[in-house]
Protein backbone atom coordinates (compact mmCIF):
# COMPACT_ATOMS: atom_id res chain seq x y z
CA UNK A 1 0.00 0.00 0.00
CA UNK A 2 1.17 3.32 -0.50
CA UNK A 3 2.32 6.52 1.88
CA UNK A 4 -1.56 6.99 3.28
CA UNK A 5 -0.22 10.89 3.22
CA UNK A 6 0.14 10.92 -0.18
CA UNK A 7 -2.98 9.07 -1.40
CA UNK A 8 -4.83 11.76 0.87
CA UNK A 9 -2.78 14.36 -0.44
CA UNK A 10 -3.32 13.53 -4.50
CA UNK A 11 -7.14 12.30 -3.81
CA UNK A 12 -8.23 15.41 -2.14
CA UNK A 13 -9.99 17.05 -5.20
CA UNK A 14 -12.04 14.02 -5.12
CA UNK A 15 -13.41 14.12 -1.55
CA UNK A 16 -16.53 15.75 0.02
CA UNK A 17 -16.38 18.68 2.28
CA UNK A 18 -16.25 17.31 5.50
CA UNK A 19 -13.80 14.20 3.80
CA UNK A 20 -11.54 17.47 3.36
CA UNK A 21 -11.76 18.53 6.45
CA UNK A 22 -10.69 15.34 8.00
CA UNK A 23 -7.79 14.31 5.33
CA UNK A 24 -6.78 18.18 6.18
CA UNK A 25 -6.24 17.17 9.79
CA UNK A 26 -4.64 14.19 9.14
CA UNK A 27 -2.05 15.59 6.73
CA UNK A 28 -1.39 18.15 9.56
CA UNK A 29 -1.27 16.08 12.25
CA UNK A 30 -0.06 12.77 11.36
CA UNK A 31 1.75 11.49 14.42
CA UNK A 32 -1.17 12.06 16.68
CA UNK A 33 -3.84 10.49 14.17
CA UNK A 34 -1.75 7.84 13.69
CA UNK A 35 -2.69 6.94 17.72
CA UNK A 36 -6.20 7.70 17.69
CA UNK A 37 -8.81 5.79 18.24
CA UNK A 38 -11.39 6.49 15.18
CA UNK A 39 -13.59 8.01 17.91
CA UNK A 40 -10.82 10.23 19.42
CA UNK A 41 -10.50 11.65 15.63
CA UNK A 42 -14.50 12.40 14.45
CA UNK A 43 -14.77 13.89 17.73
CA UNK A 44 -11.70 16.39 17.10
CA UNK A 45 -12.75 17.24 14.10
CA UNK A 46 -16.35 17.24 14.52
CA UNK A 47 -17.51 14.66 12.30
CA UNK A 48 -18.66 11.30 12.26
CA UNK A 49 -17.07 8.00 12.36
CA UNK A 50 -18.58 6.78 9.35
CA UNK A 51 -17.31 9.80 7.17
CA UNK A 52 -13.87 9.12 8.50
CA UNK A 53 -14.57 4.96 7.52
CA UNK A 54 -15.66 6.15 4.15
CA UNK A 55 -12.56 8.12 3.54
CA UNK A 56 -10.24 5.46 4.15
CA UNK A 57 -12.67 3.23 2.27
CA UNK A 58 -12.11 5.53 -0.79
CA UNK A 59 -8.46 5.53 -0.84
CA UNK A 60 -8.38 1.53 -0.71
CA UNK A 61 -8.04 0.47 3.07
CA UNK A 62 -10.28 -1.90 4.46
CA UNK A 63 -10.96 0.41 7.20
CA UNK A 64 -9.42 2.68 9.48
CA UNK A 65 -7.44 0.06 11.35
CA UNK A 66 -5.65 -0.44 8.32
CA UNK A 67 -4.93 2.83 7.27
CA UNK A 68 -3.56 3.76 11.16
CA UNK A 69 -1.36 0.89 10.56
CA UNK A 70 0.22 2.42 7.45
CA UNK A 71 0.40 5.93 8.93
CA UNK A 72 2.38 4.01 11.51
CA UNK A 73 4.74 2.83 9.31
CA UNK A 74 5.80 5.82 7.44
CA UNK A 75 6.10 7.62 10.54
CA UNK A 76 8.47 4.85 11.91
CA UNK A 77 10.29 4.30 8.89
CA UNK A 78 10.43 7.07 6.38
CA UNK A 79 9.89 10.23 8.24
CA UNK A 80 12.51 11.95 9.40
CA UNK A 81 13.88 11.38 13.08
CA UNK A 82 12.38 13.53 15.33
CA UNK A 83 8.47 12.24 13.72
CA UNK A 84 10.08 8.89 14.10
CA UNK A 85 10.57 9.17 17.63
CA UNK A 86 7.17 11.33 18.49
CA UNK A 87 5.03 8.33 16.94
CA UNK A 88 7.59 5.70 18.80
CA UNK A 89 6.78 7.79 22.57
CA UNK A 90 3.41 7.74 22.21
CA UNK A 91 3.04 3.73 21.73
CA UNK A 92 5.77 2.90 24.42
CA UNK A 93 5.99 2.27 27.88
CA UNK A 94 9.59 2.97 28.75
CA UNK A 95 9.34 0.78 32.01
CA UNK A 96 9.63 -2.26 29.88
CA UNK A 97 11.44 -0.83 26.84
CA UNK A 98 14.98 -3.85 27.14
CA UNK A 99 11.93 -5.88 26.46
CA UNK A 100 10.10 -4.09 23.93
CA UNK A 101 13.81 -3.47 22.16
CA UNK A 102 14.23 -7.47 22.01
CA UNK A 103 10.71 -8.34 20.44
CA UNK A 104 11.23 -5.28 18.09
CA UNK A 105 14.75 -7.05 17.23
CA UNK A 106 13.13 -10.49 17.15
CA UNK A 107 10.24 -9.43 14.78
CA UNK A 108 12.20 -7.27 12.18
CA UNK A 109 13.96 -10.56 11.85
CA UNK A 110 11.50 -12.76 11.98
CA UNK A 111 9.25 -10.40 9.03
CA UNK A 112 12.70 -10.45 6.99
CA UNK A 113 13.02 -14.48 7.31
CA UNK A 114 9.64 -13.95 5.51
CA UNK A 115 10.05 -11.76 2.84
CA UNK A 116 13.24 -13.67 1.14
CA UNK A 117 12.98 -16.64 -0.36
CA UNK A 118 15.36 -19.34 -0.33
CA UNK A 119 15.42 -19.20 -4.19
CA UNK A 120 16.43 -15.31 -4.29
CA UNK A 121 18.80 -16.18 -1.77
CA UNK A 122 20.25 -18.74 -3.58
CA UNK A 123 20.64 -16.31 -6.75
CA UNK A 124 22.81 -14.01 -4.81
CA UNK A 125 24.42 -16.45 -3.21
CA UNK A 126 25.41 -17.88 -6.92
CA UNK A 127 26.26 -14.16 -7.89
CA UNK A 128 28.24 -13.33 -5.20
CA UNK A 129 31.15 -16.40 -5.23
CA UNK A 130 30.85 -15.78 -9.36
CA UNK A 131 31.69 -12.47 -9.27
CA UNK A 132 34.90 -10.80 -10.42
CA UNK A 133 35.20 -8.34 -7.70
CA UNK A 134 32.22 -6.79 -5.20
CA UNK A 135 32.00 -3.56 -3.61
CA UNK A 136 29.93 -2.85 -0.81
CA UNK A 137 28.56 0.36 -0.22
CA UNK A 138 26.24 1.73 2.14
CA UNK A 139 26.28 5.32 4.14
CA UNK A 140 25.46 6.26 7.92
CA UNK A 141 22.93 3.59 9.41
CA UNK A 142 24.00 1.13 6.16
CA UNK A 143 27.59 1.76 6.53
CA UNK A 144 28.36 -1.07 9.33
CA UNK A 145 26.22 -3.87 6.98
CA UNK A 146 28.73 -2.79 4.08
CA UNK A 147 31.49 -2.87 6.32
CA UNK A 148 30.50 -6.03 7.78
CA UNK A 149 30.29 -7.47 3.99
CA UNK A 150 33.52 -6.56 3.54
CA UNK A 151 35.33 -7.95 5.87
CA UNK A 152 33.50 -11.17 5.72
CA UNK A 153 33.68 -12.00 2.25
CA UNK A 154 37.38 -10.59 1.96
CA UNK A 155 38.24 -12.91 4.04
CA UNK A 156 36.58 -15.65 2.17
CA UNK A 157 37.15 -14.49 -1.22
CA UNK A 158 39.28 -11.79 -1.47
CA UNK A 159 37.96 -10.02 -4.09
CA UNK A 160 35.66 -7.56 -2.19
CA UNK A 161 36.74 -4.01 -1.33
CA UNK A 162 34.22 -0.87 0.77
CA UNK A 163 33.02 1.45 -1.16
CA UNK A 164 32.51 5.17 0.96
CA UNK A 165 29.48 6.66 -1.42
CA UNK A 166 29.66 10.02 0.75
CA UNK A 167 33.52 10.32 -0.67
CA UNK A 168 33.12 10.76 -4.76
CA UNK A 169 36.64 8.41 -5.47
CA UNK A 170 34.35 5.71 -6.93
CA UNK A 171 33.72 8.44 -9.69
CA UNK A 172 36.75 7.32 -10.79
CA UNK A 173 36.55 3.90 -10.94
CA UNK A 174 32.75 2.92 -11.64
CA UNK A 175 32.97 3.74 -15.11
CA UNK A 176 35.57 0.77 -15.47
CA UNK A 177 32.78 -1.58 -14.12
CA UNK A 178 31.65 -4.41 -16.59
CA UNK A 179 29.58 -7.25 -15.57
CA UNK A 180 32.01 -9.18 -13.25
CA UNK A 181 31.81 -6.36 -10.68
CA UNK A 182 28.87 -6.70 -8.43
CA UNK A 183 27.48 -4.15 -6.39
CA UNK A 184 26.09 -5.00 -2.31
CA UNK A 185 24.16 -1.72 -1.72
CA UNK A 186 22.88 -1.44 1.87
CA UNK A 187 20.09 2.23 1.82
CA UNK A 188 17.60 2.89 4.10
CA UNK A 189 15.08 5.63 4.61
CA UNK A 190 15.05 8.81 3.80
CA UNK A 191 17.67 7.30 1.65
CA UNK A 192 20.72 8.46 0.72
CA UNK A 193 20.73 10.16 -2.66
CA UNK A 194 25.11 9.09 -3.20
CA UNK A 195 24.35 5.75 -2.75
CA UNK A 196 21.84 5.58 -5.63
CA UNK A 197 23.68 7.66 -7.38
CA UNK A 198 26.69 5.38 -7.09
CA UNK A 199 24.70 2.54 -7.94
CA UNK A 200 22.47 3.95 -10.94
CA UNK A 201 26.17 4.50 -12.33
CA UNK A 202 26.99 0.95 -11.33
CA UNK A 203 24.30 -0.49 -13.33
CA UNK A 204 24.83 1.49 -16.27
CA UNK A 205 28.37 0.15 -15.96
CA UNK A 206 26.63 -3.31 -16.43
CA UNK A 207 27.77 -3.92 -12.81
CA UNK A 208 25.65 -6.44 -11.45
CA UNK A 209 23.55 -5.45 -8.07
CA UNK A 210 21.99 -6.68 -5.04
CA UNK A 211 20.49 -4.30 -2.95
CA UNK A 212 19.58 -4.79 1.03
CA UNK A 213 16.98 -2.40 1.54
CA UNK A 214 13.38 -2.16 3.68
CA UNK A 215 11.32 -2.66 0.70
CA UNK A 216 10.79 -3.28 -3.15
CA UNK A 217 9.23 -0.02 -3.37
CA UNK A 218 12.93 1.50 -2.47
CA UNK A 219 14.15 4.18 -4.89
CA UNK A 220 16.97 1.35 -5.55
CA UNK A 221 15.21 -1.50 -6.99
CA UNK A 222 15.10 -0.24 -10.34
CA UNK A 223 18.79 -0.50 -10.66
CA UNK A 224 18.94 -4.10 -8.91
CA UNK A 225 19.08 -7.25 -9.78
CA UNK A 226 17.87 -9.00 -6.61
CA UNK A 227 16.11 -7.11 -3.81
CA UNK A 228 17.13 -8.26 -0.19
CA UNK A 229 14.29 -6.18 1.88
CA UNK A 230 14.41 -5.97 5.76
CA UNK A 231 12.57 -4.76 8.49
CA UNK A 232 14.43 -1.51 9.91
CA UNK A 233 11.90 -0.40 12.41
CA UNK A 234 13.04 0.64 15.91
CA UNK A 235 11.52 1.46 19.26
CA UNK A 236 13.23 5.25 19.05
CA UNK A 237 13.96 7.38 15.97
CA UNK A 238 16.49 5.56 13.88
CA UNK A 239 16.91 2.54 11.33
CA UNK A 240 17.37 -0.73 13.27
CA UNK A 241 20.62 -2.75 11.97
CA UNK A 242 19.67 -5.69 13.24
CA UNK A 243 17.74 -7.31 10.53
CA UNK A 244 20.07 -6.11 8.23
CA UNK A 245 23.18 -7.15 9.96
CA UNK A 246 21.31 -10.79 10.24
CA UNK A 247 21.45 -10.85 6.37
CA UNK A 248 25.01 -9.88 6.13
CA UNK A 249 25.69 -12.83 8.60
CA UNK A 250 23.82 -14.98 6.58
CA UNK A 251 25.42 -13.98 3.75
CA UNK A 252 28.99 -14.82 4.60
CA UNK A 253 28.06 -18.22 6.28
CA UNK A 254 26.62 -19.30 3.27
CA UNK A 255 29.55 -18.72 0.94
CA UNK A 256 31.88 -19.96 3.60
CA UNK A 257 29.40 -23.19 3.62
CA UNK A 258 28.56 -23.37 0.64
CA UNK A 259 32.09 -23.03 -1.35
CA UNK A 260 34.22 -24.60 1.06
CA UNK A 261 37.11 -25.55 -1.79
CA UNK A 262 37.27 -21.76 -2.55
CA UNK A 263 37.36 -20.35 1.01
CA UNK A 264 38.81 -23.14 3.09
CA UNK A 265 42.55 -22.49 1.33
CA UNK A 266 42.47 -18.97 1.96
CA UNK A 267 41.53 -18.91 5.58
CA UNK A 268 44.66 -21.15 6.03
CA UNK A 269 46.53 -18.88 4.82
CA UNK A 270 45.43 -15.96 6.55
CA UNK A 271 45.81 -17.42 9.94
CA UNK A 272 49.04 -18.88 9.14
CA UNK A 273 49.86 -14.99 8.36
CA UNK A 274 48.20 -14.10 11.77
CA UNK A 275 50.24 -16.67 13.83
CA UNK A 276 53.51 -15.13 12.47
CA UNK A 277 52.84 -11.85 13.31
CA UNK A 278 51.66 -13.20 16.95
CA UNK A 279 48.28 -10.72 15.81
CA UNK A 280 46.46 -12.41 18.65
CA UNK A 281 46.86 -12.17 22.93
CA UNK A 282 45.76 -16.44 22.83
Amino acid sequence: MDNPILQLKNKISELTTTQRKVADYIIKNPVDVAFLTVDQLAGIVGTSTTTIMRLTFSLGYSGYTEFQKGLQEILRNRADPNTRLAANLKDVNRSDLWIRCAENHINNIQSTVEMVSGETLSKALSMIVSAGHIHCTGVRSGLPVAQCLTYGLNRLLGNCDLVHADHFEWTERVHNYTSSDLVIATSFPRYARKVFEYVKNARENNAQVITITDSYSSPLAEYSDIILPCNVGSVAFHNSVIAPMFVADYIISAVAINVPEKTKQRLDKLDSILKETNYHLT
